[in-house]
């Protein structure tokens, strides 16, 4: 699809529109990516209180921990037909609403709704995942790598809120389950009414004649599907896993809990450095291999720190692990949109990629807390999260080469 066969948009309603005006364009990313993570990194700082609180295993802990990362892995390759069916704004629009709503039943009645409502929220959150690098693809193809670094720094912010406001909230509210739960639904339904007006368009991408339903199935069938797939998956999957237990591992070792959080936050703003940063670059170069391999270099040199480095220099290494994990979602993001011809492709290989990259990424949390249990300590986990670093700079070193995903498409 060439950038001409964008549907068209009436005047009068561009300046409404989120990605059609230069003033809209990065309201309408920061506002959706705001409440991307704020509901997941608001938890791991008080799994200890969770787990008390709640009478919560060890092993109930994990699950907890994966189960964002496992919705997504099943709620992503469902967005791409959805929007087709009603358009990517509507489908945001619902997303939202979903999320407001889940976020509320699990602070609500925490005792069994916990586990329910974090699906309900997370699966929401997989949808907009998938959504937005299309909706950027289809609406400013020209500055895709600056939507695309403004959406992942507003998701970086609001991930830094999460982890550095759980403790303190907890706190503050005598020890309150729902209030500490239920928070983040407030600003996702502040969301939902903001995007409302959003939703009278429901603009679906063009299709140039009629495409094979078979397409997303014929996504498989390229190797450079799975390259951008074990990449997205690999670099979540150390994130994810260092996200749900870097906080435990500090505290484990003296570390305060507002400390831990602390630390937490700062791995978090350091992805939003670079993934504002890298998209932008990514953009202006055809082939991305030299800042995959740099970003997944650093990833592991913060990752080794903050597992066998002092405590005391821990701030250090957590930084730079925070760096090198927004630049490996950062190019991961942008893979799913360089790869593809056309938004519609877009939206179909980030759903793959996301999908499958996920459900790779779900063994993160759960395996890290299992050999936790096992062995009794941290090094054999955070030796293994090291190893598979290595896979990840593999996968990243193909999905970064200038290639672009060829489909049959029929009159």
């Amino acid at each position: 699809m060439s950038d001409s066969a964008a549907p068209h948009v009436p005047a009068g309603a561009r300046q409404r529109l989120p990605l059609a005006g230069d003033a809209g364009d990065q309201d309408g990313i920061l506002l959706l990516g705001l409440n991307l993570r704020a509901a997941i990194t608001s938890l791991p700082p008080i799994f200890p209180e969770l787990a008390g609180a709640l009478s919560l295993s060890p092993a109930a802990i994990s699950a907890l921990a994966a189960v964002p990362v496992l919705c997504f892995a099943v709620f992503s390759p469902v967005a791409a037909p959805l929007s087709r069916r009603f358009g990517e704004e509507r489908v945001l629009l619902a997303a939202l609403v979903l999320l407001a709503g889940g976020l509320a039943l699990r602070g609500a009645l925490p005792g069994g709704l916990l586990f329910p409502g974090t699906v309900i929220a997370t699966g929401a959150i997989a949808l907009m995942n998938v959504l937005l690098p299309s909706l950027v693809k289809r609406r400013a193809p020209t500055r895709a790598g600056l939507l695309i670094g403004a959406y992942l720094m507003s998701l970086s912010a609001g991930a830094i809120l999460g982890s550095l406001l759980a403790v303190p909230v907890f706190r503050s509210s005598h020890g309150s389950v729902p209030i500490a739960l239920g928070l983040w639904a407030l600003p996702a339904a502040a969301a939902a009414l903001l995007w409302l007006p959003q939703a009278r368009f429901g603009i679906r991408p063009a299709e140039p004649g009629q495409v094979r339903r078979s397409r997303i199935a014929d996504l498989g069938r390229h190797r450079l599907t799975w390259q951008v797939t074990f990449f997205m998956g690999l670099q979540s999957l150390i994130y994810y896993a260092t996200l749900s237990w870097l906080p435990t591992m500090f505290r484990d070792r003296g570390v305060s809990p507002v400390h831990a959080g602390d630390l937490l936050a700062l791995m978090n703003f350091g992805n939003a450095v670079t993934a504002l940063l890298i998209p932008v670059l990514a953009h202006r170069v055809r082939d991305q291999r030299l800042l995959t391999s740099l970003t997944v270099t650093v990833t592991m040199a913060g990752l080794a720190g903050a597992s066998f480095a002092p405590a005391a220099s821990a701030a250090v290494w957590v930084l730079l692990l925070g760096l090198g994990q927004g630049a490996g979602l950062g190019l991961a993001i942008y893979f799913t949109m360089a790869r593809a011809p056309d938004p519609r492709v877009a939206a179909s290989l980030s759903a793959f990629a996301q999908g499958g990259g996920y459900l790779v990424a779900a063994a993160g949390p759960l395996l890290v807390g299992f050999l936790h249990r096992a062995t009794g300590g941290w090094t054999v986990p955070m030796t293994l999260l090291l190893a598979i670093g290595v896979a990840e700079f593999t996968a990243g070193w193909y999905a970064a080469r200038d290639r672009v995903l060829h489909l049959t498409v029929t009159a």
